[in-house]
């Protein structure tokens, strides 16, 4: 656990510096330099051409991550042919998405018509984001996952940050800012591109021929399979979002849009794992190490409950504080149960571990398409029926309920077939530190100016979380690689 977790630290720091950037970018900039219907706009666009990236990718990410192992040379080759086989899904998808324009025009034409105007714009997103996906992944299988982190969580940001100021400057106009999307998805590829030819990684190797016997049936057989559960993944993600959109309005998306980017900053430790455990769990199935698996299983959770748990608890007590900042609060801080709901959600996802990337790379990956489908099928029904009757926070409901379903059908399946659990005492321990921490501010809140009340209310929480943690003996483990690694900077210096 100790190289995942040096190798995790350098991606949650940048993408903690990239929660900076967003925080600015959602919580200050984009409301405040653009308007509802126009920020609604901006993120639809964004969702869909993301939305699409799975269905074009094939589930080759997946794919690379669990048979690079398995290759001892030629790994460029492989690179080239899975590109190959990621343009080929491209090509299929734009096909689909041109054939059905009129339908998708539909969707949008009587809540949200501003959309139709930039849904060129879409499939360039899609294209981009799928080279920076395939890249990230073979990146992934060299543990060197830091710098595309870095493109995708802090450049990506940057930049759009730059394209909605250069507008707020009044230097373009807001058509122009949509289509330079296209230029910022672009860039941020590029960089990954670069960084990995920079490493002496990426080479043109055209030499298919020279794979294992069987390698690339088995590997095209186990994307295809895993695609489906991909693509379902990414449509429970932003299907809630899309929705929003299409049944009420681009100014409730807006809303939706900034309550669920709060909300986001709760899992960024579990997705910074989640990079690094992804080729660990890989090489130890194809090794048979299940009982490493299971080990890693339990500490995964537990290190992510620990962390996200404090966030959540962060972001919640100073929720009206961070809505006093936004520009126009009064139009936004509607999502504040949005907000709670999400993180929930997310909550759901930490204290279960990491049982889809587990599912994904055992025996037993065909499950978790089954259930992924299923999950994704059950989204739809219930922002279909929680919508009309709840608004924003219906999706937000939805989406809640959808991932606790979800992590506790894996996680069923998973102590059935290998007897894998993610819990313990310490489970216990970490759920109780923070009830104990969180206590005081349901009480009791500051009257004080909003920044004031955010610095005192989060140290408070701190102060607490600590306090509680060394009381009921929580996070012992993460306490102690924390002790190691000051003690390892300080020596150092």
């Amino acid at each position: 656990m100790g190289k995942i977790a040096s190798q995790s630290l350098q991606t949650a720091l940048f993408s903690y510096l990239g929660v900076v950037i967003g925080y600015f970018n959602v919580l200050w900039l984009f409301p405040y330099a653009l308007e509802a219907s126009q920020l609604g706009t901006f993120r639809t666009i964004q969702d869909l051409g993301l939305l699409f990236v799975p269905f074009a990718q094939l589930g080759l990410g997946h794919g690379i991550t669990r048979y690079f192992p398995k290759l001892e040379y030629n790994q460029s080759a492989f690179l080239s042919f899975s590109m190959l086989l990621a343009f080929g899904g491209f090509l299929l998808v734009g096909s689909i998405f041109l054939l059905l324009k009129e339908q998708i025009i539909g969707l949008f034409a009587v809540n949200s018509p501003e959309v139709i105007d930039f849904l060129q714009v879409v499939l360039l997103i899609t294209f981009f984001s799928l080279l920076s996906s395939i890249l990230d992944a073979y990146a992934r299988s060299y543990l060197k996952i830091a710098v595309p982190t870095f493109f995708r969580e802090v450049f990506l940001r940057l930049l759009t940050g730059i394209l909605v100021g250069t507008y707020f400057l009044g230097w373009i106009p807001f058509n122009l800012v949509m289509n330079g999307l296209v230029i910022v998805y672009g860039i941020a590829a590029l960089g990954v591109l670069v960084y990995l030819l920079w490493l002496g990684v990426l080479k043109l190797d055209f030499r298919w021929s020279n794979f294992p016997v069987g390698f690339r049936s088995s590997f095209l057989k186990f994307s295809l399979i895993t695609f489906l559960a991909t693509a379902a993944s990414t449509l429970i993600m932003k299907i809630d979002s899309i929705m929003v959109s299409s049944m009420v309005s681009l100014e409730a998306n807006a809303i939706y849009t900034i309550a669920f980017s709060m909300a986001l900053v709760i899992e960024l430790p579990r997705r910074a794992i989640s990079q690094v455990v992804m080729p660990v769990i890989a090489d130890h199935f194809t090794k048979g190490n299940l009982t490493e698996i299971n080990k890693l299983y339990k500490q995964v959770s537990n290190r992510q409950l620990f962390i996200c748990l404090l966030l959540f608890i962060g972001i919640w007590a100073n929720i009206d504080n961070l809505y006093y900042m936004i520009p126009n609060k009064g139009i936004y801080e509607a999502g504040k149960y949005v907000v709670f709901l999400i993180g929930l959600g997310k909550l759901f996802d930490v204290l279960f571990s990491v049982n889809s990337e587990v599912l994904v790379f055992s025996n037993y990956y065909r499950f978790n398409l089954l259930a992924t489908i299923l999950m994704s099928m059950l989204i739809v029904a219930l922002n279909y029926w929680l919508i009309p009757i709840y608004g924003i926070e219906g999706a937000a409901l939805a989406s809640a309920m959808v991932m606790l379903l979800f992590n506790i059908v894996k996680y069923s399946f998973l102590k059935i077939k290998l007897n894998f659990n993610p819990f313990s005492i310490e489970t216990l321990r970490i759920l109780a530190v923070g009830i104990a921490t969180y206590a005081p501010f349901y009480f009791f809140q500051l009257e004080q100016n909003p920044i004031i009340n955010i610095v005192i209310t989060s140290f408070g929480i701190l102060l607490l979380y600590v306090f509680w943690s060394k009381i009921l003996g929580a996070g012992r483990e993460e306490w102690y690689w924390i002790k190691e690694r000051l003690k390892s900077k300080k020596s150092g210096s």
